[in-house]
C-alpha cells in the first residue's frame, strides 16, 4: 500500500497535522514521514504570477505602444527565495510510492489557489488521487474528520477556476491602469507635488475604497453645522419630578411652522425664548398618555471576521489588520475556529455538536457558572431550530466560536489576545441564554395645546447581557477615570432617553392618564448638528463588507446582495497598502482613516479618467461574479471575456484622453486648501 502525501499551508499547521494523524513521525528537510503519511508544507505563496517583461523584455519599460497588456496564456513562475521549499515539494508530489495526494491547504478561495499553483507547476505522480481536505479548526479530532471526509479535488475546481480569475483580475487592472495614468498623469501629479518620482498605483478593489475614505471626507468639509434649540420641561407630582421634551403633534399651533428644526426644535435662540414666554403664566399641565411596552432583544449573531475586525477596532483600538492576525494566531493554537468566515450563524452539523465546544469550555474553567449552568439546563437543545443556525447562510465556513480546546497555549497569549479571545467566547456562550427583556414608559404631558414626551427604558431581565460584562471593562472605565474623559453632555438630535432610578420607577409605575402635574421650569438644550463620522478601520471593514448599503439603486443593490468590497480574508491587508503607499493614514490610537494630500490627488486622477473603479457597485458586482463562477453559475470563459474587454476599453480611453482637458492642475489647488 502506497504513502499518504498531505501538503497544508505551513510548517505549524503541518506540525498539527502530525500530531493529530500520531505514529513515528521523522523530520526531514521541508517535510515529515511516517510508515503511513507524509506531511509537507507551503510557505505562503510559493508560485506567482510572471510580469510583463517575461513574456517580451521590451515590456519591461512602460509605455503606451505596449497596453493594454492582456495575455492569452499566462506565465508563472516559483518565487525566488522559496524555491528550495518548492524543490522539496515537486520530489515528494513525484514520489512512486505517494498514491493519494491531500490539498489541506488554507480552506478557502486564496488557499485554494496556492496550492493549485503548486500543482500546476510542480507535476505529480500521474497514479496518485487528489482530494481536497476542508476544515474549520485545527483540533486533532477537526483534521482526522477532514481527511476522513475529503472529497475529490475535482470537486472544488469551480473555486479553483474564481481564484484563478481573481488573480488575473487584479493582475490586468493594476498592471494596464497604474501604467496607462502613471504615464499620462504622472508627471502632472510629480510637478504638483515637486516630487523626483510618482507611481500612480490603483487597484479593483484598493481604489474603490479609497474612494469611499476620499467621499466621506468631502461629505464632512461640505458639512454645514447647524444649531438647534431643544425645549425640555421638568414636570413634578407626588414629590418626583420628571422631564418631558416638546415637539411638534398635530394639536400643536406649530404644525408646519418655518422656524422648526425636525419637528422638536427651532432654528433661532430667539424663537425658542419666545415659546417659553408663552408659558409664563402656565402652572399646571396634564398627563394624556402612558404607554408602556415590553420588548425582547435577543443576543446578536456570532462573529464572522468583519463583526470582530470592528469589535475589536471599538474596544481595544486595535487595526483590522492586527485583529486577523490574532484571530489567525488563536485559530492555529486550537482556542477557536477558522477566522476568514463572512458567516455570522452557525451549521446544522456543528449545532448538533455543540456540547463539545461548551464541555471544553467548562473543563478549562471558563466562564465555568454560565457555561455549566447551559449545560446543566440543557440550555442549547434548541439551537438548531434558532436564528443562530442556518446552512444557507454558510459558503466556506460557519461563525467564529471558540472550539473549547487549545487551553494550553492560553498563558503564552499577549494581554490583548486574551481580551479578543474573551470577546469571542462570551458572544458565543451569550446565544443560549435568553433575551433581555426591556419596559418603555413613554409619558405625553399637554400644556395648553403643546405636548412634552417623556421616554424611560427599565431593564426588567439581564437575559443574555449578563454574560457580556468584560472582565477587561473595569480597567477601561479607571484608565478614562485616571485620564480625565468625561462623558459627551451634547445634546443630541433624536428623542431624549431618561435613566430611572427606584423612587422614580415607582411613581411611573403607578402614573394614570388624567393626571394632573406641576410646571416646575423650562430649560432650552442647544445642539448642534453633527456631521457624517469618518471612518474606522473596523467601521471601513464593515462598510466594505455590506457594500450594497453604498448604493443607491435599489435594483443593483439587490442584485449584489451578500457581495462585498474585497474578501473578508483580503480587507484588512487592503488598508495596510493604501497607508502603505501613504494615499491613507490611520490614527494609531484611535483608529480613525483619513486621506492624504496625495491620496485625494491620485482620487482625483481616477475620477477624471477611470471613474468606475472608485464606484462601490463596480467593485461588488465583480466579486459577486466571481462568487457566480465558484457556485458554477458563470463560466470562467465567460467571466474572462467581460474581464478582458473592461480592461481594455478602459485603458485605451485613457490613453485617448487629453491631459489638459482634465484641468487637474486647478483640481489639485483646490485639494491642497485642505492640507
Amino acid at each position: 500500500m502506497g504513502k499518504k502525501l498531505i501538503i497544508t499551508e505551513k510548517p505549524s499547521v503541518a506540525r498539527a497535522f502530525a500530531a493529530a494523524l500520531g505514529g513515528d513521525m521523522r523530520n526531514a528537510k521541508g517535510y515529515m514521514e511516517s510508515d503511513e503519511y507524509i506531511i509537507t508544507w507551503c510557505v505562503g505563496h510559493l508560485v506567482t504570477m510572471c510580469y510583463p517583461e517575461e513574456y517580451d523584455p521590451a515590456l519591461k519599460r512602460w509605455n503606451l505602444n505596449t497596453i493594454p497588456f492582456i495575455p492569452n496564456e499566462y506565465k508563472y513562475q516559483v518565487i525566488e527565495n522559496v524555491k528550495d521549499q518548492f524543490a522539496v515539494i515537486k520530489s515528494l508530489f513525484n514520489r512512486k510510492d505517494v498514491d493519494v495526494i491531500y490539498n489541506a491547504g488554507d480552506s478557502g478561495r486564496e488557499g485554494e489557489y496556492i496550492q493549485r499553483l503548486v500543482k500546476q507547476e510542480a507535476g505529480c505522480n500521474e497514479n496518485a488521487v487528489w482530494k481536497r481536505v476542508w476544515i474549520d479548526s485545527q483540533t486533532e479530532d477537526e483534521i482526522r474528520r477532514g481527511i476522513a471526509e475529503a472529497k475529490d479535488m475535482s470537486e472544488y475546481d469551480n473555486l479553483s477556476d474564481a481564484a484563478y480569475l481573481r488573480a488575473k483580475e487584479d493582475y490586468l487592472m493594476g498592471i494596464n491602469f497604474s501604467r496607462v495614468l502613471t504615464l499620462k498623469y504622472g508627471d502632472t501629479v510629480k510637478g504638483f507635488l515637486n516630487t523626483d518620482k510618482c507611481v500612480i498605483s490603483v487597484g479593483r478593489v484598493m481604489t474603490c475604497v479609497q474612494g469611499m475614505v476620499v467621499n466621506r471626507e468631502r461629505e464632512i468639509r461640505q458639512f454645514t453645522e447647524m444649531p438647534f434649540y431643544k425645549i425640555q420641561t421638568t414636570f413634578s407630582a407626588d414629590g418626583t419630578e420628571y422631564i418631558g421634551e416638546w415637539k411638534v403633534t398635530d394639536d400643536s399651533e406649530y404644525k408646519g411652522a418655518l422656524n422648526l428644526y425636525k419637528e422638536n426644535g427651532f432654528k433661532t435662540l430667539e424663537d425658542a425664548n419666545a415659546f417659553i414666554d408663552s408659558f409664563k403664566d402656565t402652572d399646571l399641565a396634564e398627563v394624556v398618555k402612558v404607554e408602556k411596552k415590553k420588548s425582547n432583544k435577543n443576543a446578536p449573531l456570532l462573529y464572522n471576521l468583519a463583526e470582530l475586525q470592528n469589535e475589536c477596532s471599538k474596544l481595544f483600538k486595535i487595526s483590522p489588520d492586527v485583529t486577523l492576525q490574532i484571530a489567525q494566531e488563536l485559530y492555529e493554537k486550537k482556542m477557536t475556529t477558522y477566522p476568514r468566515t463572512d458567516a455570522r450563524v452557525l451549521s446544522t452539523a456543528v449545532a448538533k455538536e455543540i456540547t463539545k465546544n461548551l464541555s471544553g469550555l467548562s473543563k478549562a474553567g471558563y466562564l465555568k457558572g454560565p457555561v455549566d449552568h447551559i449545560l446543566e439546563n440543557k440550555m442549547f437543545a434548541g439551537l438548531g431550530k434558532s436564528r443562530y443556525v442556518n446552512d444557507s447562510q454558510i459558503t466556506d465556513h460557519y461563525a467564529i466560536i471558540p472550539t473549547g480546546e487549545g487551553f494550553s497555549a492560553f498563558s503564552s497569549l499577549s494581554p490583548v489576545a486574551k481580551n479578543v479571545y474573551e470577546v469571542i467566547v462570551r458572544r458565543f456562550v451569550s446565544i443560549f441564554y435568553p433575551p433581555a427583556v426591556s419596559q418603555k414608559i413613554t409619558i405625553e404631558t399637554k400644556m395648553g395645546r403643546e405636548s412634552f414626551f417623556s421616554n424611560y427604558t427599565t431593564l426588567l431581565e439581564e437575559g443574555y447581557m449578563q454574560i457580556m460584562k468584560y472582565s477587561f471593562a473595569k480597567k477601561k472605565e479607571d484608565d478614562a477615570s485616571k485620564t480625565g474623559e468625561q462623558k459627551n453632555d451634547k445634546v443630541s438630535e433624536d428623542e431624549l432617553e431618561q435613566s430611572v432610578d427606584d423612587a422614580l420607577e415607582a411613581f411611573l409605575n403607578t402614573l394614570k392618564k388624567g393626571k394632573s402635574v406641576k410646571k416646575e421650569h423650562m430649560d432650552i438644550k442647544e445642539g448642534k448638528t453633527s456631521p457624517p463620522k469618518r471612518y474606522t478601520g473596523g467601521s471601513l471593514i464593515l462598510a466594505m463588507e455590506n457594500a450594497g448599503n453604498l448604493i443607491e439603486d435599489e435594483e443593483l443593490r439587490a442584485q449584489i446582495k451578500g457581495s462585498g468590497i474585497g474578501t473578508s480574508a483580503t480587507r484588512g491587508e487592503i488598508l495596510k497598502k493604501l497607508n502603505n503607499n501613504k494615499y491613507l493614514k490611520t490614527n494609531s490610537k484611535t483608529q480613525v482613516i483619513t486621506p492624504t494630500l496625495l491620496g485625494e490627488i491620485i482620487y482625483e486622477v481616477v475620477s477624471r479618467s477611470i471613474k468606475p473603479l472608485l464606484n462601490p457597485e463596480l467593485t461588488a458586482s465583480w466579486e459577486k461574479g466571481l462568487t457566480g463562477v465558484a457556485g458554477g453559475d458563470i463560466s470562467s470563459d465567460e467571466y474572462l471575456v467581460k474581464l478582458n474587454d473592461f480592461v481594455s476599453r478602459r485603458t485605451n480611453y485613457v490613453k485617448a484622453q487629453n491631459t489638459y482637458e482634465l484641468q487637474l492642475p486647478r483640481a489639485f489647488s483646490e485639494i491642497q486648501k485642505y492640507y
